[in-house]
C-alpha cells in the first residue's frame, strides 16, 4: 500500500512539478541551475612539492563537472584519465543495481521514496533536477551497474563500485556483472560491510576489494590482510600520521577520502600516501 502511495504521489509531482523545475524560464530552474553549476577541477601539478604520481578516485565521478552517479560523470573520468571511479549502488525493488548514493531518490530527482521502493522501469522514469549542468542531460536516467561497468570496458580508468544495499543474497550478481564485461582484474568492490566482502571473497578469489573505514585500527588492517588482496579506504578527518603510517608500514593498500585541496594532498603525499580520492582535484 505504502509504495503504491509514493507511485501515486510521484506522478503527480512529475505532471506538475517536474516540468516547472525543468522549464527554463522558471525561477525554480534559474536557481537550481546557479546552485549546480559546473565547476571547475584543480591539477596538482602546481605542486612544487609532488613530484611521483598520484592516483585519483573521482568520487561518484567527476561529479564538478556532471551529475553524480551518472554515466556523464563517469565518461569524464575516462577521457581525464582518473585511476579510478568510483560509484555507488542500491538494488531495487525487482532486483537491479542501480546507481544511488543516498537512501532517499530527493537527493537526485524531484521524486520521494527510496531506489529500493521501485522497480527499474519506474526509476528510469523519474528526471534528475539537481548535480553539476544537470540540465545538460535532460534525457538521462539512473543509471544501472552494466551500464556503468560498460563506460570502462577497454579503458584504463578502473570502476570502483560501492555496495550501498544491505542485501547478502545478491551479492554474487556483482561479481557476475564484472565476469560479463571481462572487468575481473580492472574492478574494485568496495563497502563499510565486512560481512558483504567476506561474501563476495567467497565468490571470487581474486578480485581486489577495499574495506571502507573511518578511523584506522589494527583490527581492520588485519580483516583486510585476511581477506587478500583487500585495501583500506579511510576517512581523512578521522586519520592522522600515526593511522596512516601504521597501515603503510604493515604492507596494506590505502587510499583516504575525501581531498579537495593541493595542500591536503602535498601533506598525504609526505606521508608516502599516493591514491587520494576526490571531488575536485586531477593530476
Amino acid at each position: 500500500m505504502i509504495i503504491m502511495i509514493l507511485k501515486f504521489i510521484n506522478r503527480i509531482i512529475a505532471v506538475a512539478l517536474v516540468p516547472v523545475i525543468m522549464s527554463t524560464s522558471s525561477p525554480i530552474f534559474l536557481i537550481k541551475k546557479a546552485v549546480n553549476k559546473p565547476k571547475e577541477l584543480t591539477s596538482i601539478s602546481q605542486s612544487d612539492i609532488i613530484t611521483e604520481d598520484v592516483y585519483f578516485t573521482a568520487h561518484r565521478g567527476v561529479n564538478s563537472l556532471a551529475p553524480e552517479n551518472t554515466i556523464p560523470a563517469y565518461e569524464k573520468a575516462v577521457e581525464l584519465g582518473y585511476y579510478s571511479a568510483e560509484c555507488d549502488i542500491r538494488l531495487t525493488k525487482d532486483n537491479v543495481w542501480v546507481l544511488n548514493h543516498g537512501p532517499f531518490l530527493s537527493s537526485s530527482y524531484s521524486q520521494i521514496g527510496r531506489a529500493e521502493d521501485f522497480d527499474y522501469e519506474t526509476l528510469k522514469t523519474y528526471t534528475y533536477d539537481s548535480g553539476a549542468g544537470f540540465w545538460e542531460y535532460p534525457d538521462m536516467h539512473i543509471a544501472t551497474l552494466d551500464e556503468f561497468l560498460d563506460v570502462f570496458v577497454g579503458s584504463n580508468t578502473r570502476p570502483q563500485i560501492e555496495i550501498k544495499s544491505k542485501d547478502y543474497d545478491m551479492l554474487y550478481t556483482v561479481v557476475d556483472a564484472v565476469r560479463a564485461k571481462g572487468l575481473e582484474e580492472q574492478a574494485i568492490i568496495i563497502s563499510f560491510d565486512l560481512k558483504q566482502l567476506q561474501k563476495i571473497r567467497e565468490y571470487d578469489q581474486e578480485i581486489e576489494l577495499w574495506y571502507l573505514v573511518y578511523r584506522i585500527k589494527q583490527k581492520d588492517i588485519d580483516r583486510a590482510k585476511e581477506l587478500g588482496n583487500c585495501w583500506l579506504s579511510a576517512d581523512r578527518k578521522l586519520n592522522n600520521e600515526k593511522t596512516i603510517k601504521k597501515a603503510l608500514d604493515q604492507g596494506v593498500g590505502l587510499s583516504i577520502w575525501t581531498i579537495d585541496s593541493v595542500k591536503d594532498a602535498e601533506k598525504l603525499y609526505k606521508l608516502g600516501l599516493r591514491y587520494m580520492e576526490t571531488d575536485k582535484l586531477c593530476n
